[in-house]
């Protein structure tokens, strides 16, 4: 099993810097894939619950884009799956 802490890290500084979150808690859902396709490629699966007040008025997939803008290239190097949980 990988050691995610410092992707939570670096996902949480990224969320942080573009978003200035309430509320921001990453948890690594990893271990709950061990086993499935896209977990063989070492990539992790983790959940972001945020609140933030630049998500005020947005449509859902709005709101996905920005966290995803956020996180840029982890996208595609670091994260394998994101679920992400508004907090309102």
């Amino acid at each position: 099993m990988i050691d995610n802490t410092e992707r939570i890290h670096q996902i949480k500084d990224r969320l942080d810097a573009a978003l200035s979150p309430g509320l921001l808690e990453v948890i690594d859902e990893s271990h709950l894939h061990v086993g499935h396709v896209g977990a063989q490629d070492g990539r992790g699966h983790f959940r972001v619950r945020i609140q933030a007040d630049v998500f005020t008025g947005l449509p859902r997939m709005a709101v996905h884009r920005q966290v995803y803008r956020a996180l840029g290239e982890m996208m595609r190097t670091d994260i394998h799956a994101l679920t992400i949980e508004v907090i309102s």
